[in-house]
């Protein structure tokens, strides 16, 4: 339906833009087919893409800047619809980035920290697609799109978690950033685990399975997902030291709280209340 830039109306959701602007590093035909496909069709743009003598793009070159991406025609995705538009969702997917490490790889949210997370807009600020970011940096963007917000953060919440209980979805947060320890210690979210939560949320196939309570982020975490090792969706369990874990999640919980300061005069006591609750 669209790249970026998503409305959700009377008839439905519904994309601003015409097109698709990818990151290109390190991709790859077997983890991205669909993706990759577009950079063998004429009118897909490169940019910042090393190529070799025979006109071969390098994905995994970086010596110009790992912020390599490709423009091209939504139509050169098989699996899209042209029109931009779709119906009334039963999920609400937010994805972040978290370069600390602690956050599971799938959580479902009450609709106050839906409301919470949305306005907190956490990810992380990845090597290379900022000037002189060199590694990941936590970052906050309201709505995860603050500068095309122009009113308190709050207002858009306030209509998403409307449009949310009309048609009763649900909201999950995914994280595709770092498992078993922080940036530089851990690995990289395989996309196949990834993948494969979304599939399963969407699907209702976590609907009857058996959710644990984070006890710092109150979110609902499955103990199991098809296709994704149990182990991976208790992000405490993938680290080798437990009490460097502890103190790595209470930092961020710290952080979402730091950073909600300046909301909360805006958004109803049950959505302060879906805040992170240090342990330490």
């Amino acid at each position: 339906m669209g790249d970026d830039e998503h409305g959700w109306g009377s008839n439905g959701v519904f994309n601003f833009e015409g097109g698709c602007y990818a990151k290109l590093i390190d991709l790859s035909e077997e983890d991205e087919p669909e993706i990759f496909g577009t950079t063998r069709k004429f009118g897909t743009v490169l940019e910042n893409i090393v190529m070799d003598s025979e006109g071969v793009p390098d994905f995994t070159d970086v010596s110009k800047t790992q912020n390599t991406r490709g423009s091209y025609p939504i139509e050169f995705i098989e699996n899209r619809t042209l029109d931009s538009k779709g119906g009334h969702p039963q999920n609400v997917i937010f994805l972040t980035c978290d370069a600390f490490g602690v956050l599971p790889p799938i959580s479902k949210l009450s609709a106050s920290q839906a409301a919470y997370h949305f306005i907190s807009g956490y990810t992380a600020k990845v090597a290379g697609t900022e000037i002189g970011v060199k590694e990941p940096q936590a970052t906050f963007s309201a709505c995860f799109g603050e500068p095309f917000m122009p009113m308190h953060p709050g207002v858009y919440a306030d209509l998403l978690s409307k449009k949310m209980d009309e048609h009763n979805a649900t909201a999950w947060l995914i994280n595709t950033g770092w498992s078993g320890g922080a940036y530089g210690v851990g690995n990289r979210m395989k996309i196949r685990y990834t993948r494969a939560m979304l599939n399963a949320a969407m699907d209702g196939k976590l609907d009857n399975v058996e959710f644990v309570v984070d006890p710092r982020f109150g979110f609902e975490v499955p103990v199991e997902c098809p296709n994704v090792p149990s182990e991976v969706l208790q992000p405490r369990n993938t680290w080798s030291d437990s009490s460097e874990y502890d103190s790595t999640a209470d930092k961020l919980a710290t952080m979402f709280n730091e950073n909600f300061a300046r909301y909360e005069a805006g958004v109803s006591a049950e959505v302060n209340a879906a805040a992170p609750k240090p342990m330490a």
